[in-house]
């Protein structure tokens, strides 16, 4: 995702706008050249399905609630008076190592099993200009540390990082949290460039690094330790979590110069320069040790990967992974029965945009936005290259969407990094919050029309398309950040997502959502007995008058980050009883009827699959 200087009018592809090696442009070209013989492949293409699926039938909200009525979101910036003070240490340098551009990851989760979400916000870490090759930076202060910020009954948040023991080691990425040992306590796995440590919670928001005793302790290899986004998902449905670690590219403190030869200009380079890498597979052994199983899995395809979201997107009863890579093919990894899985992002439409372009992945969320029972996908790039929208067509292919749906043209102009589909209103469709920022520190000077600072987008679903509704929803829409993470989640438990977004080299920030429409909404935890504690990989089916919404429990998707791991259901005008189907990563299928509205519910998995109202809990 780091980029040459040497750029032309914005509304080019990305492949023209930056030098590029002569091997992507064969790849791109032979992309183009299998196009036809492609859509005749997708044309017949089909996956068997386990269960049955809402064919056919269109979302039913008509009458129920006011989807295409523009209703602005009404977003405001509360870090300061929450008590929330941070700052990301990008340590730019005059040799535009990569690095600089990339930001760190945000974490909303409750440290403390107190019902309130805590925050924790990944930092970088000093280095010199040059900084040799084959070092690993460290953290040399408090100013490099992660932070833990504890959120007290009345809103405001205390920094609790030297007691939690969480202030890190190295230059920090990205963040994936679960309760992987199923003890109660959620658990901290950080991502950074030489390697990664892992947190085991100990209850009372403290934590201590089991990284060693848990087999995660990587030999460092030069250029080999770059590594991003992550997260937790139990692949096997053993009942205990997985987890999956991104690589970006191979990289070891490159000294090359991209861009024009004069004071100033000096751009950050294209990864056409770079080789990829696989990401790392841990199997959760179950005695707080892990195995790496990437190639036995088929997940060792190398990538230059950045985001990474997970759900069973052809609804077989296994759990499927798509990974954002940045300048060439996407993927998504489709589990096969005996549990291996296979790359099928050309096969299923999902690797490139609808003219053939392989383009700058770097966000990216899985869910289903139609309301159709099925997983859609999103992924951010680059400013000319439109954010790419696949909507399922229930077969095991997607149709690129981004023209239809209205997300290609009001993303146009902007760079996305983390972003999450949320209903902001409450209406029962999900919108799209992304968090938004060029990598280029001088592209407003090289491109006046395109800017390092740009401003939050939020579009709005109206059951048929997008609308951008940002320039009505606040005046931090208005405001220009360097975007990168982005986590979501329900800070205050009023019924109305927030979220948390990191600039690069600046603050963090806090979107309180105090948007006020009068809908009705239902929040879920999920406890798992047989399948994972955190629930994560299960599909919660909501049903009222109105139609059914559906969801997958993660933490994971957004860029760098992991959202609130409760599952947020907004009901519009609907405010009698709902009812709730749940598909457990186990196999175990819970219905639950009468459940009311306007309330946080917890729900633990039963041990067999019958209809239980007890186990649900106000």
């Amino acid at each position: 995702m780091t980029r040459s200087t040497n750029l032309v009018f914005l509304s080019e592809r990305r492949d023209s706008m930056y030098p590029r090696s002569q091997g992507a442009g064969r790849l791109r070209k032979s992309l183009r050249e299998s196009s036809k013989p492609l859509q005749i492949a997708l044309g017949v293409f089909a996956v068997s399905l386990s269960f049955v699926a809402a064919e056919g039938r269109p979302p039913s909200h008509s009458g129920c609630s006011s989807a295409e009525r523009v209703v602005p979101g009404k977003f405001v910036e509360v870090s300061e008076k929450a008590g929330v003070h941070f700052l990301h240490n990008a340590n730019h340098t005059a040799r535009k190592y990569q690095i600089e551009t990339m930001g760190s990851g945000v974490g909303l989760f409750d440290c403390d099993n107190d019902g309130r979400l805590d925050l924790y916000l990944v930092n970088g870490a000093s280095y010199p200009d040059p900084e040799p090759k084959g070092s690993v930076p460290l953290k040399n202060g408090p100013g490099d540390w992660n932070r833990l910020f504890h959120q007290k009954p009345d809103g405001t948040f205390e920094d609790i990082t030297e007691k939690s023991g969480l202030k890190g080691i190295g230059l920090g990425m990205g963040v994936a949290i679960a309760d992987y040992d199923n003890d109660g306590f959620e658990d901290i796995f950080v991502t950074a460039y030489g390697g990664n440590r892992l947190y085991r919670g100990i209850g009372n928001c403290t934590f201590v690094d089991v990284t060693e005793a848990a087999g995660l302790a990587q030999t460092p290899v030069a250029g080999d330790t770059w590594y991003t986004s992550a997260t937790w998902v139990d692949l096997d449905n053993d009942g205990l979590l997985d987890l999956v670690v991104e690589r970006y590219i191979k990289w070891d403190w490159e000294d090359v110069w991209c861009g024009e030869h004069r004071e100033g200009y000096r751009g950050y380079c294209h990864p056409d320069h770079f080789p990829a890498i696989p990401m790392l597979v841990y199997h959760n052994d179950g005695n707080g040790h892990f195995t790496e199983v990437s190639h036995k899995l088929g997940l060792d395809k190398p990538a230059k990967a950045l985001g990474i979201a997970i759900a069973d997107y052809d609804r077989d009863g296994r759990i499927d992974l798509f990974v954002a890579n940045d300048s060439m093919p996407e993927f998504l990894f489709h589990q096969k029965q005996d549990g291996t899985f296979e790359e099928v992002g050309i096969q299923s439409g999902v690797a490139v945009d609808a003219g053939g372009n392989a383009f700058a992945g770097m966000g990216v969320d899985f869910a289903d936005y139609d309301n159709d029972g099925w997983p859609d996908l999103i992924v951010t790039d680059l400013s000319g290259q439109r954010y790419a929208i696949y909507r399922n067509r229930h077969d095991g292919t997607f149709e690129y969407s981004s023209d239809s749906t209205g997300i290609g043209a009001m993303s146009q102009p902007y760079s996305g990094w983390g972003l999450r589909f949320l209903d902001y209103d409450n209406d029962g469709w999900k919108d799209v919050l992304i968090a938004q920022g060029h990598d280029l520190d001088n592209i407003d000077k090289t491109r006046p029309n395109i800017h390092y600072r740009q401003p939050m987008l939020l579009a709005r679903n109206t059951g048929k398309s997008f609308v951008d509704v940002s320039p009505i929803s606040g005046a931090l829409f208005k405001e220009g950040w360097v975007g990168r993470g982005m986590a979501t989640g329900d800070l205050d438990n009023d019924g109305r997502v927030d979220a948390v977004v990191s600039t690069n080299g600046g603050p963090a920030y806090i979107l309180h959502n105090q948007t006020a429409t009068g809908n009705h909404w239902l929040s879920l935890r999920l406890t798992g007995h047989k399948s994972n504690r955190d629930g994560i990989g299960a599909t919660v089916k909501l049903t009222t008058a109105c139609g059914s919404q559906w969801a997958t429990v993660t933490t994971s998707g957004s860029y760098l980050s992991a959202s609130d791991p409760r599952v947020h259901f907004g009901l519009g005008k609907v405010d009698a009883d709902a009812a709730i189907e749940i598909r457990w990563p186990s196999g175990i299928v819970q219905t639950l009827t009468t459940v009311g509205v306007d309330r946080q519910i917890q729900v633990d998995e039963p041990t067999e699959s019958v209809p239980d109202r007890r186990i649900v809990k106000p």
